[in-house]
């Protein structure tokens, strides 16, 4: 029977983030699954909307035995601290080195990992597998489509393989082409590998694969991909990790390595002939509901804002109130936040209990420049432990827990007030505390994409709003020191230098 080590490790790095991510933030796991180890790997990595899932689904169906060590993710954050990497990557060699012989070793990473003592997360997992299995053994990984994917992790690997949604709702679904790519490996090809990275960073407010240019980009990439060219990726990254592989990038495998460079060629070109076209509209906050709180004259459904610049999903903490204060000031009517990620207030609100009046400061305890608690009165409409279930396309079914949970009203403005913290990418993080969001004239939501997923079909119009928050919309503000000298730190923006470099984040 073929016998393959399977795991997962995934972190999204924002390197100018107020929280690192511990070993207990992936014991928890956030809006990912909490950590598993050996066996319960297989028992929870099921009919979830995650790449390892996935994978094992058609690992089994093809009579494959699995050797699970361990399987864990975490919000994204500033920097995996150097105790949860070493001890995590630990347990994942150790199981692959105690299961040897294997025939082939199967890794759901995330790409875009920055730890404390090293900048390239994912190459050194991918080096230290390789130095346990030798050469010849088959290795594939799947990543996530904002990875900034280094070239340490195209060499030591057989095979990588990217999400091509943004809502990432092909998690899965890319754990199943890696099984299908590693068959191909299993039977004893191999493929020329060829790396392109590109030369300006892409926000990723541009990213959303619903929309142009890069749902053009990937029908085009999908459509590239044959027989002689099995897997084909493009990579927008992740623009907030400061070292020097921070960009988009491209990596096709082929059956001769001229396949492979026209394949990886072609989907550069066509990047490249978008520059233009990654960017959009973009709110400050009070003119950003106000002008929703105009379309909701005549729309039957809610505007549904992205408070991008706080996202959890980009290692935004969650807490921010520039648009809770945008709502309030312009006296918006039928309008929702979430989530505010605040235990102390929440606790205050479980204390008070549901009806009572309440005076709170609530978030704004990152230090974010520009950002500060907001402090009011406040009812308590409605407690919850934070356990439920977020069914739509992104979580797709997970066990959720938010921790001791309340809805807060003031006026006419009710926000979501959490213990954990978790991207607001399903209508379930509203009802969870008795706010109906398809009631709504104005939904604000702290993430930047991953809600369309879910909210695409309840919305009258989609905008985009920048209060202060740990990850610009405009990533040229961006304190950078370390990218790769010349590349550009927007689409068609000015080339990196270090001696350029933004001093601070822009408020």
């Amino acid at each position: 029977m073929t016998r393959i080590a399977v795991g997962g490790f995934l972190h999204e790095t924002n390197t100018f983030a107020p929280t690192k991510a511990t070993y207990e933030a992936f014991v928890h796991g956030g809006g990912w699954p909490s950590m598993t180890h050996g066996a319960d790997v297989l028992k929870v990595m099921r009919g979830i909307n995650v790449g390892l899932a996935g994978f094992v689904e058609e690992a089994e169906a093809r009579g494959w035995e699995l050797i699970p060590t361990i399987a864990c993710g975490a919000s994204p954050s500033a920097h995996v601290t150097e105790d949860a990497y070493e001890r995590i990557v630990g347990e994942m060699i150790d199981g692959i080195r105690k299961a040897m012989p294997l025939d082939a070793v199967y890794l759901d990473l995330h790409g875009a990992m920055v730890t404390e003592h090293l900048d390239d997360g994912e190459g050194e997992i991918a080096r230290r597998v390789r130095e346990v299995i030798g050469p010849d053994i088959p290795f594939v990984v799947s990543l996530d489509l904002h990875g900034n994917i280094s070239p340490e992790s195209v060499e030591y690997t057989d095979a990588l393989i990217a999400y091509r949604t943004y809502p990432h709702v092909d998690m899965a679904d890319t754990g199943r082409a890696c099984a299908r790519h590693m068959e191909l490996l299993l039977a004893g090809n191999r493929f020329a590998k060829a790396f392109r990275q590109l030369p300006f960073l892409i926000p990723i407010s541009w990213q959303c694969t619903n929309d142009e240019p890069t749902k053009r980009i990937y029908q085009m990439l999908a459509a590239i991909e044959h027989d002689q060219v099995p897997t084909l990726s493009f990579c927008p990254g992740f623009p907030a990790a400061d070292f020097e592989h921070c960009c988009p990038s491209v990596f096709a495998y082929g059956v001769t390595q001229a396949d492979a460079d026209a394949a990886a060629d072609t989907v550069v070109n066509l990047v490249l002939g978008h520059e233009n076209d990654f960017d959009g509209k973009i709110w400050q906050p009070d003119e950003g509901v106000l002008h929703a709180m105009e379309l909701a004259k005549t729309l039957d459904k809610p505007v549904v804002i992205a408070d991008t610049q706080d996202n959890p999903g980009a290692g935004g903490d969650s807490d921010t109130t520039g648009m809770l204060r945008a709502l309030v000031k312009n006296k918006a009517i039928k309008a929702a936040h979430g989530v505010i990620y605040d235990p102390a207030a929440a606790k205050a609100a479980h204390e008070a209990g549901e009806g009572a009046t309440v005076k709170l400061s609530i978030g704004g305890k990152s230090g974010i420049p520009g950002d500060a608690p907001y402090e009011n009165t406040f009812v308590v409409e409605k407690l919850s432990d934070g356990k439920f279930v977020a069914p739509g396309p992104y979580y797709g079914g997970r066990d959720m827990d938010m921790g001791p949970s309340a809805c807060l009203r003031i006026d006419d403005v009710r926000v979501v007030i959490s213990s954990h913290k978790a991207q607001l990418a399903d209508q379930a993080m509203y009802r969870y505390v008795g706010i109906e969001p398809t009631e709504q004239n104005i939904l604000v939501n702290k993430s930047s994409v991953h809600f369309r997923a879910d909210f695409e079909p309840i919305a009258g119009q989609l905008m985009i709003c920048a209060a202060p928050g740990a990850m610009p919309a405009d990533t040229s503000v961006l304190p950078w020191k370390h990218l790769r000298p010349g590349i550009k730190l927007k689409p068609n923006g000015a080339p990196f230098t270090p001696d350029t470099a933004s001093p601070t984040l822009a408020p």
